[in-house]
C-alpha cells in the first residue's frame, strides 16, 4: 500500500494531467476535415490512424460525398471478390436504409466482403437473416429475453460490477480492458446462459479472435488461409460448448436461457442445434464485444472530461439514463454493418441504386452528424435528444440485447466512478479493425481502495 503521502501527490499530479487533456480536447473538438482524395475506406491502413483523423475523413464525406463509392480490397477464396460499396455516412440515410429491409436487404450479408451462405449464417445467426427467417429466429430467441429473465438479472449485474471492481480495487493498476470492461459483460452472458465460468477465458480468447481477425495478436497468421482457419476454428469450438449444453438441457432444463432457447416452441418449431450454436456465437461476440468497448470508450472520455464525470456523480440516479447513452454514441462499438439493395431504381437523395448494390451503413459517422447533434464532438452526459445508431438504426435488425447492454453500461460506469474516484488510463491499445471500434488494451492507474463489505 502507498503511503498517505504519496497517495495524495499521486492523486494531484494525476489531476493535473486529466485537466490538461481535458483542455487540450476542449479546443480541438471538431476534427480537421481530410481531403477526399486521401479517404480511402477499404484499406486497413486507413483505421491505423488516431481516431480524429477518422473522423475528419467521415466529416469530409457527410459534406461532400455522403454516398461515395469505395472499390473493395482483393481477396481470395472462400471469400468472393466484390465490385465495391456506397457508403452511407449521414445519419438521414442510415437511418432510412435500416428502416427498410426489403429494399435494403441483410440476407446477402453483413460484412463488406461477400461470404458463402453457410459461412453468413454460421457467424451472422439472424444478423444476417431476413424475413420470414429472421422474424421466425428473433420469435425463438426472445424467449430467452423475457422481462421476467432481465428482471432476474438485475440484481446480478449490480452484484457482478460489485465482484469486477473487488477484483482490481487494492492493486492500483490493471488492464481495464481485460480485467474490468470485458469481464462484466462475459462473466453475465455465461451466467445467463448457465455456462461455468470455468470457461470465461475460452471464450474471452475465441470472441477476440472472431472480431479481431486483421489484428495480428489475435490472429498471427494474416494470411486469408490462416485468417479463416483461425475464425473457423474459434467458432466451431464455440459451438460445440454450447451444443453439448444445449443437449444436457433438453433432458433436465434448468433456469438459465439455453434450456429457454432449447425448449422453446413457436408455432411448433424449435432452434436446431446448428441454430443454438450460431446463436450463441452471436450473443457472446455482440453481447461481450459492444459493451466492452463501450465501457472501455466511457471511461477514457470520462477521464477526458472531468466536467462530465463530476456532473454525473453529482446525480448519478437522474443523469445515468442520458450518460449511458451517450456513452454509446461516443463510442460506436459497432461502425458498420452492410446491406444490399434488392431491386433497380432505389434512391437515397440524388443517389440511385441498382439490384446487387451494396451500401454500408457508417454508425460512426452518423453519430457524428451535425445535422442531427448539437456539437457532435461534445461528450455530454445530459445530451437529450440523442437519436444515436449505437444499436443500430430503427428497423427488425436494432439491437435485441440493448436493454440488458444499457444496464451493464450504467450499473459498471457508477460502480467505477463512485469507488475509483481517481482512475487514470494510460494510453489505449486500439484492435486493427474497421468493423469493431475496439480497445484491446487499456492501462489503468488509481489510488488502491477497500473491497466492497
Amino acid at each position: 500500500m502507498r503511503g498517505t503521502r504519496i497517495e495524495i501527490s499521486g492523486f494531484l499530479d494525476r489531476l493535473v494531467k486529466q485537466r490538461g487533456r481535458a483542455a487540450r480536447n476542449l479546443t480541438a473538438m471538431t476534427p480537421t476535415p481530410m481531403p477526399l482524395d486521401e479517404i480511402d475506406l477499404s484499406a486497413i491502413d486507413f483505421w491505423e490512424r488516431p481516431a480524429d483523423e477518422i473522423d475528419g475523413a467521415f466529416l469530409t464525406l457527410r459534406r461532400e460525398d455522403p454516398r461515395r463509392f469505395f472499390d473493395e480490397m482483393p481477396v481470395e477464396p472462400p471469400m468472393i471478390q466484390g465490385r465495391g460499396y456506397y457508403s452511407l455516412t449521414r445519419h438521414a440515410d442510415v437511418v432510412e436504409a435500416s428502416r427498410h429491409p426489403e429494399r435494403f436487404c441483410s440476407g446477402q450479408g453483413t460484412n463488406i466482403p461477400d461470404m458463402p451462405p453457410a459461412f453468413n449464417e454460421f457467424f451472422g445467426s439472424m444478423i444476417n437473416l431476413d424475413d420470414p427467417r429472421h422474424a421466425r429466429m428473433r420469435r425463438i430467441v426472445s424467449r430467452g429475453f423475457t422481462p421476467r429473465q432481465l428482471g432476474q438479472l438485475q440484481g446480478d449485474v449490480e452484484g457482478i460490477a460489485r465482484e469486477v471492481v473487488d477484483g482490481i480495487i487494492e492493486k492500483g493498476e490493471c488492464d481495464f480492458v481485460t480485467e474490468v470492461a470485458a469481464t462484466l459483460p462475459l462473466r453475465i452472458i455465461l451466467d445467463l446462459m448457465g455456462i461455468p465460468r470455468s470457461e470465461e477465458k475460452f471464450v474471452f480468447d475465441r470472441t477476440n479472435i472472431i472480431l479481431g481477425l486483421a489484428d495480428e495478436e489475435y490472429v498471427p497468421d494474416q494470411t486469408v488461409t490462416g485468417i479463416m482457419t483461425a475464425v473457423l476454428t474459434a467458432g466451431q469450438e464455440l459451438a460445440g460448448l454450447v451444443s453439448e449444453l444445449g443437449t444436457a438441457r433438453q433432458k433436465e432444463p434448468t433456469d438459465d436461457m439455453v434450456s429457454a432457447l432449447v425448449n422453446a416452441e413457436v408455432d411448433g418449431e424449435h432452434l436446431t442445434p446448428d441454430e443454438l450454436g450460431s446463436f450463441f456465437i452471436l450473443l457472446v461476440v455482440a453481447g461481450n464485444e459492444t459493451t466492452r468497448n463501450a465501457i472501455a470508450h466511457g471511461t477514457i472520455a470520462l477521464a477526458q472530461h472531468p466536467d462530465q464525470r463530476q456532473i454525473w456523480l453529482d446525480d448519478l440516479d437522474g443523469v445515468t439514463p442520458t450518460a449511458v447513452e451517450e456513452v454509446v454514441r461516443w463510442a460506436t462499438p459497432v461502425q458498420h454493418f452492410r446491406r444490399t439493395v434488392t431491386e433497380d431504381g432505389v434512391r437515397l437523395g440524388e443517389q440511385e441504386f441498382s439490384a446487387g448494390d451494396k451500401v454500408v451503413l457508417w454508425y460512426r459517422s452518423a453519430n457524428r452528424d451535425e445535422a442531427v447533434f448539437d456539437d457532435p464532438y461534445r461528450f455530454d452526459v445530459r445530451r437529450t435528444p440523442n437519436d444515436h445508431v449505437g444499436f443500430g438504426g430503427p428497423g427488425p435488425h436494432f439491437c435485441l440485447g440493448a436493454h440488458l447492454a444499457r444496464r451493464e453500461v450504467g450499473v459498471m460506469m457508477r460502480e467505477l466512478i463512485t469507488r475509483i474516484p481517481d482512475l487514470e488510463p494510460g494510453e489505449p491499445d486500439i484492435l486493427r479493425s474497421s468493423f469493431i471500434h475496439g480497445v484491446k488494451h487499456l492501462p489503468v492507474t488509481f489510488t488502491p481502495g477497500p473491497r466492497s463489505a
